[in-house]
């Protein structure tokens, strides 16, 4: 029997959870977040309007982690997702350079704000710097997330130094979203430098806050930072307070909350890469985020299957612009993957995907 679903967006499964469903779908962390993030908060002083471009102490906070800066230089978003949007719609015409495979809400953000999508595709999950070169050429911005979501792999630090000098010499902007940085398993994050660069980060994933929406982003160039503020005065105005409070306190935790964290991240894509190879998956190992993308034939019967039969969730590879694969997340506790594993065995023999 074959199982047939609607499959627009990940709109489908986005929220889905409990009720015996497994979810490999959402890039949402399952560990808790620092006790330090709730504590001592005002609910009654946060429930007022706050200043646009964000509540000074955690600005201030901020300009901590990125040399030669102030807290000017940042705008508080609604999560990273608001800050991509903000600065596409400020611009509202250009080409911006999209790796391709992509995080599929940055095609739409693109094409919604009036700029026009160009694409270099990736070579084993990386920018392949040659086609890069080409492809950059006439183009306002590109946009690069490494850690990588769908991925999980990083751009070696040699790319991103190439693509550092050829974009300042091109006056090309780069966006630089990095809401993974602090989950890579194989070196330091590496932040691109120069005044052409715009960062864009969240307390997202690093601090187990999705739901809170907290982001930034920052710049040293002030025209785009008053830009934004601008637009932003007149759509969503400030950011909530109680989420920069709790961002600000979050911050202040002890370093070690982050490398434990990181270490039961390693351990779970240990187990989920193994536990696909062993089903005979062709995929990159992850050396960042919190994602596999195996290659899969048949995505769509395989998907329905899994959810209708198994209630078990992934995301089909097609909404990252990779039709061939699917994407997995690995934020649920070991013995899910493992149960999920057992499912994804079972679903195979009904459905051919490899």
């Amino acid at each position: 029997m074959k199982y047939k679903m609607d499959l627009v967006s990940p709109a489908v499964f986005i929220g889905k959870q409990g009720k015996g469903v497994i979810s490999f779908g959402s890039g949402q962390p399952d560990l808790p977040p620092p006790k330090e993030a709730i504590q001592g908060i005002d609910i009654r002083k946060d429930l007022r309007y706050g200043l646009i471009q964000g509540e000074y102490p955690l600005r201030e906070a901020l300009s901590n982690e990125y040399p030669n800066s102030t807290a000017d230089n940042f705008v508080i978003t609604n999560g990273a997702s608001e800050a991509l949007d903000l600065i596409f719609r400020a611009w509202g015409k250009g080409k911006v350079l999209l790796p391709k495979p992509y995080y599929y809400s940055y095609l739409p953000l693109v094409e919604m704000a009036g700029m026009e999508p160009v694409f270099t595709d990736l070579v084993e999950g990386r920018i392949d710097i040659d086609d890069f070169k080409k492809k950059i050429k006439g183009c306002k911005a590109v946009l690069i997330n490494s850690p990588s979501n769908p991925t999980g792999r990083v751009e070696l630090i040699e790319t991103l130094k190439e693509i550092e000098k050829i974009t300042a010499k091109l006056g090309v902007y780069v966006i630089s979203d990095e809401v993974y940085k602090d989950l890579i398993y194989e070196r330091e994050n590496y932040h691109i430098k120069g005044g052409h660069v715009i960062t864009v980060n969240s307390f997202s994933k690093t601090y187990a806050m999705c739901g809170v929406r907290v982001g930034y982003l920052w710049s040293s160039d002030k025209k785009v930072v008053d830009d934004v503020i601008e637009l932003k005065t007149h759509t969503s105005m400030n950011t909530n307070l109680v989420g920069q409070d709790m961002a600000l306190r979050a911050m202040a935790v002890p370093k070690k909350y982050v490398i434990d964290q990181k270490e039961i991240w390693r351990k779970r894509r240990d187990r989920i890469y193994n536990g696909f190879c062993e089903l005979g998956f062709d995929l990159w190992r992850p050396e960042g985020a919190f994602y596999i993308f195996p290659k899969c034939r048949n995505a769509r019967e395989f998907l329905a299957t899994l959810f209708l039969k198994y209630k078990v969730i992934f995301y089909l590879g097609e909404w990252f612009g990779a039709p061939d694969r699917i994407r997995l997340s690995y934020a649920l506790d070991e013995a899910q993957i493992d149960k999920g594993l057992e499912c994804i065995k079972a679903a195979m023999k009904k459905v051919r995907c490899l």
